[in-house]
């Protein structure tokens, strides 16, 4: 809002000091100091609140040090990620961008089907929550949305060089690089840490025949479905030591924010030879607005947590993600930067299906982890889960760091 605003003062009135809500850059600042304004100051209130509506978590017993001391401690706290996130973007973003609109639904439609889980555990006492089919129909539905958006909607293209001149100015210290630009709508995305490191999902059908391009939706939106799904849990499953899920998030959302950026800068994204992505750098004020609320709500979240996210922020946080690398076509990287919600997933998987198979193959089930998911391992190995969440934090930069090294090492 403050953007069209801002945009009319300065082409209508032209007046002095008004176009800098034209770059990116500064509205991004502003976003992000925004949001950790409203989420540290405005945070204490909600967290009052729901302490005053008696909206505690209820800890299952797991027989670990320190857990029942958190039954009781307000949950739903992810109402704070959320509204710390979005009222900045609603002020500083521009609204009609589809990449910006896209992550505004994820946000609400995310939130929502936590809110319900939360909602369902706290005032109906069930500690299952939301059923898990429920879940995932809410998940798939916000997969159809985001991949067909992704797929027919015609402002979401990318440009690819078909050539490009150097113009050296020999007077002076200074050259230009005039690439002529395709824009194309296309299913392509990057493979990590290869040469020629674009694929198509299209060609996943070229064996159909001629014109199989029209038909890449089959393969594109259920690949969307699937990372919006298996993210959205991985976060979820995160969410269970004091600062875990939101420290690690921050990290990849910020990460994701540089990718958003040169993706969206013509200069940036000719200089690395990657794929230029029209408009998405847009997604750099959402992304900041985000990263903010993450560290504001980290705020209160650290050990020991005065509130927790719940179902309401795990799922959001898992959902905006799947659809922030997706929108920048970064989608394979997830497996490396998004490696603590992998390995927990992993953990929980490996875990069940190896009791599965031990008990019918012995008759008792045996665990390869002492408890899964993977924080609660190391949890029964009596490290504190301070020490615990720290490490995970530098592992989490570690993969960051090595997410954005595949930029140039290819």
């Amino acid at each position: 809002m403050l953007y069209y605003f801002f945009q009319y003062l300065d082409k209508t009135l032209d007046i002095p000091g008004t176009g800098v809500f034209q770059y990116i850059t500064f509205r991004s600042g502003l976003a992000i100091i925004l949001s950790l304004m409203i989420s540290t100051i405005f945070g204490k209130r909600i967290i009052n609140f729901l302490r005053k509506q008696q909206i505690g978590e209820t800890v299952r017993e797991l027989g670990l040090e320190g857990q029942k001391e958190k039954a009781g401690t307000p949950t739903m706290g992810g109402l704070i990620i959320i509204m710390a996130t979005l009222i900045p973007v609603l002020l500083l973003a521009k609204l009609d961008n589809i990449y910006v609109m896209l992550l505004i639904v994820t946000t609400l439609w995310m939130g929502t089907i936590g809110f319900v889980d939360d909602y369902i555990k706290i005032f109906k006492k069930d500690k299952e929550g939301l059923k898990g089919k429920f879940k995932v129909i809410g998940q798939v539905g916000l997969g159809i949305i985001v991949g067909s958006v992704l797929y027919f909607h015609p402002a979401v293209t990318v440009r690819t060089d078909t050539a490009t001149k150097n113009i050296f100015n020999v007077g002076s210290a200074t050259a230009t690089i005039a690439p002529a630009l395709a824009e194309e709508k296309s299913t392509a995305t990057t493979i990590p840490f290869f040469k020629n490191n674009e694929f198509d999902y299209a060609e996943l059908l070229a064996w159909t025949g001629d014109n199989y391009e029209s038909y890449a939706w089959l393969i594109f939106i259920p690949v969307v479905i699937f990372i919006i799904t298996a993210v959205s849990n991985g976060a979820n499953l995160t969410d269970g030591i004091d600062g875990l899920a939101a420290g690690t998030s921050a990290i990849s959302v910020l990460t994701l924010g540089i990718f958003a950026f040169v993706s969206g800068n013509i200069i940036f994204s000719n200089y690395l030879n990657i794929m230029y992505i029209p408009n998405s750098g847009e997604m750099t004020v959402y992304i900041s607005a985000f990263v903010g609320a993450l560290i504001g709500f980290l705020w209160y979240n650290t050990y020991p947590a005065t509130v927790f996210m719940g179902d309401t922020g795990s799922l959001t946080i898992g959902g905006i993600i799947a659809v922030l690398a997706i929108a920048v076509r970064k989608e394979l990287l997830i497996p490396v930067l998004c490696g603590i919600f992998l390995a927990e997933n992993l953990s929980v998987m490996l875990q069940v299906a190896y009791f599965k198979y031990t008990k019918k193959r012995f008759g008792e089930g045996r665990r390869i982890f002492l408890m899964s998911p993977l924080h609660h391992h190391y949890q029964k190995k009596g490290y504190h889960e301070s020490k615990i969440v720290t490490r995970f934090w530098i592992v989490a930069i570690l993969l960051a760091i090595f997410s954005l090294v595949s930029l140039k090492l290819r």
